[in-house]
């Protein structure tokens, strides 16, 4: 009877992984190929946390990329009034305190997206988190992400006045300064997209090897357990076989 409750115990052993569709689930099937197991699920998690990081980054970046094109947009208009108020032939003062009162207005409106430009409660373009650290993986590998300053002391226009001396050179240098900080952004946005297609990369390829390592083979399981199911039921009418060979020897002692 040891010899049936052993191959039981084997064949409920088997029924758990076809069920889990793992071939290793404790130390017992393998401690060595549960050990590399382990450390490939550690680090696909960190990939994936990686991959969410990125992409976190990369919709931080698109937030702070559309607010700097809403400030050129400001920024288009004010050199277009500056213009208008260079012509000192045919513009009068009242003229200019209009012109400038329209400025004054944009100015707000640039400072408004500057301190409404937020991602997960951290404002992005007035300067207070000019970079920020990225995770990628569990490794410790990381990336750094700078953010322009758009505030309006930074772009060099917050004291404009078209009613006093002026420069339109200021307002292109406020240009220059968003266009820079715009292209950087874009910049970072596409090395982030190497790093992301890199992680995503390297975790499908772990992936594909722990499965390799973890995931059990169906149809050489069915087939091994197939041979498993003949050997027992061939055990079982061995034994029973015995059993009666033994009874016919005790009936034929006593008689």
């Amino acid at each position: 009877m040891n010899g049936i409750s052993s191959v039981n115990k084997i064949s409920y052993a088997d029924y758990g992984r076809f069920a889990s569709g793992k071939k290793i689930q404790s130390a017992a099937d393998g401690a060595a190929e549960l050990s590399i197991i382990q450390k490939d699920d550690a680090q696909v998690r960190g990939y994936k946390a990686g991959e969410r990081n990125i992409s976190s980054a990369k919709a931080l970046l698109n937030v702070a990329d559309g607010a700097m094109s809403g400030i050129t947009d400001y920024l288009q208009r004010i050199r277009e009034l500056a213009v208008q108020a260079s012509n000192t032939a045919v513009v009068s003062d009242s003229d200019r305190a209009s012109m400038q009162a329209e400025v004054d207005q944009l100015k707000q409106g640039i400072s408004d997206i500057v301190s409404n430009t937020t991602f997960n409660t951290k404002t992005l373009l007035d300067g207070s988190n000019p970079t920020l650290n990225i995770a990628t993986d569990s490794n410790g590998g990381s990336m750094q992400i700078d953010l322009a300053d758009a505030a309006l002391k930074e772009l060099g226009i917050a004291d404009l006045d078209l009613t006093k001396d002026f420069s339109i050179k200021d307002i292109d240098n406020a240009l220059e300064k968003v266009s820079s900080g715009r292209t950087g952004m874009g910049a970072q946005s596409n090395a982030l997209d190497y790093a992301y297609n890199y992680i995503s990369n390297a975790r499908l390829n772990l992936t594909g090897a722990q499965s390799r390592l973890e995931d059990l083979d169906y149809p050489e399981a069915i087939s091994e357990q197939k041979k498993k199911e003949t050997l027992q039921q061939y055990s079982f009418f061995m034994q029973k076989k015995q059993m009666e060979n033994e009874m016919i020897h005790m009936r034929n002692f006593f008689m």
